[in-house]
């Protein structure tokens, strides 16, 4: 049985790592992404995430020298996504260091290139990136465009459908739940788990470990967080420790020794 995975998620917006909260970026953690990287590398996270929140395209280029820049100092996995709309982009990004491409918008707006670069690449290099929000009706659907747009689908259905063009796992964050400190949305994370056969990570609202342990419980692969990893010393250490006293088979490292 394949080990939960803790991944760390560093959201990037002109250059600079960002707090999300329901999708909106205004504060500034750290004006240098390396100086986050390099602290994750310390602390026994298992993946690394950088997400390209700029809402304009013109920012591909930046972020490219962002991904060669935190590559350099990446020592684990990196999975990079944002603005990932042509296969030529896709190549500079795995050209500069990232191991697996996230795409969302693609996914509706591009179907054929997400097949193309699945078969290029093969699946285990795709994440495809689930976006979800609830209308007042309660129902969830699907969004793409870094929120701004409903797609109306289903999140089950989309994540099938998804399965099918060629994606090797599946990141699913709730545009309600990110950063509002209530954890994972846990109806909509346990449906998708069992509707596909690909791994899903837990992303989206994470305030305290128990949120972690119970996106396990939902069925989660691997379990994400952003803010809280910022703004915690030795945060996934800490993270992992309290999985392992659960009984939660995580990798483990030499070191995973803590301070109170």
């Amino acid at each position: 049985m394949l080990k939960t995975r803790l991944i760390a998620v560093i959201i990037v917006r002109h250059g600079q790592v960002v707090q999300s909260v329901n999708f909106k970026h205004t504060n500034v953690i750290h004006y240098d992404v390396i100086h986050a990287i390099e602290a994750f590398n310390d602390w026994a996270v298992d993946e690394l995430v950088l997400l390209n929140v700029s809402r304009k395209k013109d920012s591909q280029d930046q972020f490219l020298s962002v991904v060669e820049s935190a590559s350099k100092y990446c020592f684990i996995p990196l999975a990079v996504g944002g603005w990932i709309d042509s296969p030529e982009y896709a190549q500079q990004i795995l050209r500069s260091g990232a191991d697996k491409m996230i795409l969302n918008s693609a996914l509706v707006n591009d179907p054929e290139l997400v097949k193309e670069l699945s078969s290029r690449y093969g699946a285990q290099c795709i994440v495809g990136s689930i976006d979800i929000k609830k209308s007042d009706s309660n129902q969830s659907t699907v969004w793409i465009d870094r929120g701004r747009f409903d797609t109306g689908k289903n999140p089950e259905h989309w994540a099938n459908q998804i399965q099918e063009l060629g994606v090797g796992e599946i990141l699913l964050n709730s545009i309600d739940h990110d950063g509002a400190r209530r954890g994972y949305d846990l109806e909509n994370l346990e449906k998708i788990c069992k509707v596909v056969k690909i791994p899903v990570i837990a992303f989206g609202g994470v305030f305290d470990w128990e949120h972690l342990l119970a996106g396990v419980m939902a069925g989660a692969d691997a379990v994400a967080a952003a803010n809280i990893f910022h703004y915690t010393e030795q945060s996934t250490k800490k993270a992992k420790r309290f999985l392992i006293d659960n009984n939660i088979d995580v990798r483990r490292s030499g070191a995973l020794e803590v301070q109170h």
